[in-house]
């Protein structure tokens, strides 16, 4: 059945599986209690990386050089 389902959904156009992305996941975040805590390596890993941004800041990429870099890596 999930396979079914998910063969349907992709029919959607891209903006329609965007919209439901969008949906699927503003639902996710109105009911934080049930989403599962981080584990340990996922907490050490954003520990990490605020540590390294706090050390040097400037490093961080702002979101026109993400994308730009993404659009580029996608052809």
């Amino acid at each position: 059945m999930k396979d079914a389902v998910i063969a349907e959904l992709l029919k959607l156009s891209p903006a329609e599986r965007i919209q439901l992305a969008e949906d699927l996941w503003d639902s996710v975040a109105a009911q934080p209690d049930l989403v599962p805590a981080l584990s340990d390596d996922q907490r050490q890993k954003i520990e990490r990386r605020l540590a390294e941004h706090v050390r040097d800041p400037g490093s961080a990429l702002n979101w026109e050089d993400v994308r730009a870099r993404l659009w580029s890596r996608l052809g």
